[in-house]
């Protein structure tokens, strides 16, 4: 058990059972979401309780294996070595609202998308809430850089590992931690439906990302497969469902892909498909994965297509593009890191 993943009361009941006081939970709680590494660094606590808690708490920081600055945009990506020794990638972004930290949620990812490299070799494992707290209090601690906002659309599918991201998003958000709120955070998903309406229930103010990238289940379901289980029918009726339940309006995210999903008729159709239903489209110049065919889209297509779409009365902008001169795009430098591991 990892202490960070627990909140503030958890750690005040393990901390009961070792006779301590109560006023230590709040203590404690506030050391590790500070970022340290090790008990040591809790000068307010008994030297005893430290020794304790060291042998039957580890915290178990990662660590640094690459970190890759861009020299156009000041992009920083990380990859991190866990305690069992995978890496995951994290981004943290500069904008003029704030920097912005794009967390991975798991170990790979099982969910098969054609543009991502993060899927490349399935899924190895999820992650626990405090891998995911360690991202962000880590890139902040290294980079210097106060973190005010947070992206989960790093390695893996939120949703997949519900319960876990669940406790990170309660433990990020505390008042007594980094007191992150949910209006700054973004959660991605590739459209599991189930779990859409389970977040719904929630209610939540953070901002679901739905990763759309095609007008129709013909062309979503050759690039995405989850689109076999959760066609897009269903998974716009669900964005609905959100919508009544939360009040928060969906941001679509959507990949330009050549040939492939980027024509005027495909604008067209996701203005008929879209009709009532309150949403921000992100148009996303296509980043190039090495194992995949797939190619960008034109700069004149993607304005065409915005054009359209804004025109249809969505609300629809182009990602500016970071970090492209340091692997910034999901799941490609914890590949060339594995690739370049196994060859020695």
């Amino acid at each position: 058990m990892n202490l960070k993943s627990l909140t503030r009361e958890e750690i005040g009941d393990i901390l009961k059972e070792l006779g301590q006081p109560a006023f230590r939970a709040g203590q404690i709680f506030t050391w590790l979401h500070k970022g340290v590494r090790s008990y040591e660094e809790m000068t307010n606590l008994p030297k005893n309780l430290r020794e304790i808690l060291a042998e039957k708490y580890p915290i178990c920081p990662p660590t640094v294996v690459r970190k890759q600055e861009s020299s156009r945009d000041g992009t920083i990506k990380y990859l991190w070595e866990l305690s069992d020794g995978n890496c995951v990638e994290t981004v943290l972004m500069r904008y003029r609202y704030g920097n912005t930290v794009c967390i991975s949620t798991e170990v790979g990812c099982p969910m098969g998308c054609a543009f991502c490299a993060s899927t490349l070799g399935g899924l190895v494992r999820r992650l626990e809430p405090f891998e995911m707290l360690d991202q962000v209090l880590f890139t902040q601690v290294d980079s210097g850089l106060p973190v005010s906002h947070i992206v989960l659309m790093g390695i893996g599918e939120p949703l997949d590992n519900f319960d876990n991201v669940m406790r990170f998003l309660e433990l990020v958000n505390s008042p007594e931690g980094m007191n992150i709120s949910m209006r700054h955070i973004s959660l991605s998903t590739c459209g599991l439906v189930p779990r859409i309406d389970q977040l719904a229930k929630r209610k939540l103010q953070l901002t679901l990302s739905v990763s759309l990238h095609a007008p129709n289940d013909q062309v979503r379901g050759t690039i995405m497969p989850v689109n076999r289980a959760y066609p897009m029918d269903e998974l716009l009726a669900a964005c609905r469902r959100y919508y009544d339940a939360t009040s928060r309006r969906i941001s679509f995210e959507y990949a330009m892909i050549n040939g492939v999903n980027d024509r005027e008729s495909d604008a067209q159709e996701l203005l008929r498909r879209l009709k009532g239903l309150p949403a921000h489209f992100n148009l996303i110049p296509l980043n190039h994965v090495e194992e995949s065919p797939l190619k960008p889209s034109t700069k004149a297509a993607v304005a065409r297509f915005q054009q359209i779409l804004e025109d249809g009365g969505i609300p629809t902008t182009v990602r500016r593009t970071l970090g492209g001169d340091i692997d910034a795009s999901c799941g490609q430098l914890r590949r060339k890191y594995n690739r370049e591991k196994a060859s020695r």
